[in-house]
């Protein structure tokens, strides 16, 4: 009302009132506060009106809507907004993509939540997008098609690399990781994921290249701080290590990725009772705690610090949550024997798995068991990589003469590149490494020209030294090769050529007259049987060869002896630093 002055002629204290899109947005806001849904968006609908062309009130007015239960009208208008006002408004996706998971429409959920992050290369809803993705994933009970997501860029893609990197494919993720930091250099954890690839396939300088990016952008990164920790224990550097450790056993990480990965890094450096520790914590979340592998965890730590009464309680809850696992109790069976004994129980890895020559017992009359093993188990395969590359004479030797049964591509592309980049000096090895390689890649015509160069070439590398190939030699190579003819394959036979080739190379220049030339073909075929796991007897190939087996008993521990034929392969060691989970 309008005051007026007696005579009634000037007026005074006017208070003049605009109506516009501003009084109606304030006064829809103070109704927002009281929660009177209804008078909000009565004003919003005047802010509207004032303003037709204004996406912010459209969106406000659905954002009422959406409040009070009608996600259709609000979805309505926010398709009004992008198709008729403003389409690069693309939050209005975000908004929908909302409204149709409230109304259960899942699919159209999944839609207009890609469509918002494929478009919005800010992400200013990310995190939330991030929530709505993981429950529209457990609706639809599949992943959703991210691949061309702009905010995600390099997000779907290394979770591919750590999956690769957890199959043990680590040439792969290499490949893959590369790509990703070169396209998104601030990408800190496919840089982390990276250096340890670089770790598993022994190249040190590049792993710490790529750690010492990260500790540039991001100098308190625990993953870095703790891989390169890892990093310089292999390399023997001290020095730096002990100042890195002391940082280390400092800190006291929160989230339980950071806890996991600490703990492990401990063990790994022989910090074991600073691993037990930080076990300990992960083994109060009620979300882990149940766990077997985290208890044997738990368990390793224990034994290695001396703690044998809390390995015990531990390997034995591990066996209740994990009874198919014969890791618990082969560990329990361990450490009561080393009690029984009065001795210190030996250091326990912390792998859950058992120990890699107790597998080797299994595997050894069972090549499936261990070619599932090798595709299936990534620290196994990371050891095969660490000992091919740096192991002494003796381990490449046992790991590479395995490689032969597992046919698989990435083990292949390690053996080429062992025979390409890393001249062999040895001839056991150099003829090992030929042989597992053509099994891998396959025999026969479709061999590849380079095979076939390296096969050839494979004689004249493993007997340098030899003035000539005598006739005597080679007429048991022959008669043998008859005698195993349709018994045995082209490997097999090719095998046991070179295998006297290596008897041959290990005797000279001594290599004495073989006059029983039938002993020494029989025991050529009977420990080329044995290499491929057949069964066969002294007898069997005795009558074979008309001899008596307890002549080919003796030529066979000959060449055994030798050429180390039938030792079994040693084991690589523990190198396991866990991957950056995202």
């Amino acid at each position: 009302m309008i005051e007026r002055t007696s005579d009634d002629t000037e007026p005074c204290n006017v208070i003049p009132v605009t109506l516009d899109a501003n009084f109606f947005f304030e006064r829809a806001v103070r109704s927002l506060d009281r929660f009177q849904y209804d008078k909000a968006l009565k004003n919003f609908r005047k802010a509207v009106e004032y303003e037709p062309d204004n996406p912010v009130n459209h969106c406000n007015m659905a954002g009422i809507l959406s409040e009070m239960g009608n996600y259709q009208a609000s979805n309505d208008i926010l398709t009004h907004v992008l198709e008729k006002i403003d389409p690069a408004m693309t939050e209005c996706h975000f908004y929908m993509a909302n409204n149709y998971a409230n109304m259960e429409s899942f699919e159209e959920a999944e839609r207009s939540l890609v469509t918002y992050l494929q478009e919005d290369a800010a992400g200013e809803y990310l995190a939330e997008s991030e929530e709505l993705m993981e429950l529209l994933q457990y609706e639809l009970d599949r992943p959703a098609p991210l691949i061309r997501i702009r905010s995600r860029e390099g997000v779907v893609e290394h979770d591919r690399a750590r999956s690769l990197l957890e199959e043990g494919k680590f040439p792969q993720a290499v490949k893959l990781l590369e790509e990703i930091v070169k396209n998104t250099p601030d990408f800190l954890a496919a840089h982390n994921n990276l250096a340890l690839a670089y770790f598993y396939m022994g190249r040190f300088v590049k792993a710490k290249e790529c750690l010492g990016e990260v500790l540039e952008q991001d100098p308190g990164n625990l993953h870095a701080l703790c891989n390169m920790a890892i990093f310089l224990q292999y390399a023997g550097d001290q020095d730096q290590l002990a100042a890195l450790l002391r940082m280390l056993e400092a800190t006291v990480p929160f989230h339980q990725e950071h806890v996991f990965k600490m703990a492990t890094t401990m063990g790994i450096l022989g910090r074991h009772k600073t691993a037990y520790g930080h076990f300990r914590r992960l083994l109060k979340d009620e979300e882990v705690g149940g766990d077997a592998s985290l208890y044997h965890y738990c368990a390793a730590a224990a034994s290695n610090s001396g703690l044998y009464s809390e390995a015990l309680r531990c390997w034995r809850q591990a066996a209740k949550l994990d009874p198919e696992s014969a890791v618990p109790g082969f560990f329990l069976s361990q450490l009561q024997q080393a009690l029984a004994e009065g001795r210190a129980m030996s250091p326990v890895s912390y792998n859950y798995q058992l120990p890699f020559q107790e597998q080797l017992k299994q595997w050894k009359d069972n090549t499936s068991s261990f070619t599932a093993e090798v595709r299936s188990n990534p620290l196994l395969r990371a050891s095969f990589f660490w000992a091919l590359r740096y192991g002494d004479s003796g381990t490449k030797l046992q790991v590479t003469e395995a490689l032969r049964w597992i046919e698989d591509e990435e083990m292949s592309e390690v053996l080429r590149e062992l025979l390409e980049q890393e001249p062999l000096q040895e001839d056991k090895l150099q003829e090992a490494a030929l042989l597992s390689l053509q099994r891998l890649i396959g025999s026969g015509p479709e061999e590849t020209v380079a095979l076939k160069e390296e096969r050839e070439a494979a004689p004249a590398q493993s007997h340098k030294g030899l003035p000539e190939w005598k006739e005597d030699w080679q007429r048991i190579v022959d008669h043998t090769l008859a005698v195993m003819d349709r018994r045995y394959d082209a490997l097999q036979k090719k095998d046991a050529e070179n295998l006297w080739k290596q008897f041959i190379g290990s005797l000279y220049p001594d290599v004495p007259r073989f006059s029983h030339t039938e002993g020494w073909c029989a025991a050529l075929e009977y420990l080329t049987a044995k290499l491929h796991s057949r069964p066969v007897t002294y007898r069997e190939v005795a009558q074979r060869y008309d001899v008596s087996a307890s002549m080919v008993s003796r030529y066979a521990r000959r060449i055994d002896s030798a050429c180390g034929t039938l030792n079994l392969i040693a084991e690589p060691g523990d190198l396991s630093p866990s991957t950056e989970k995202i």
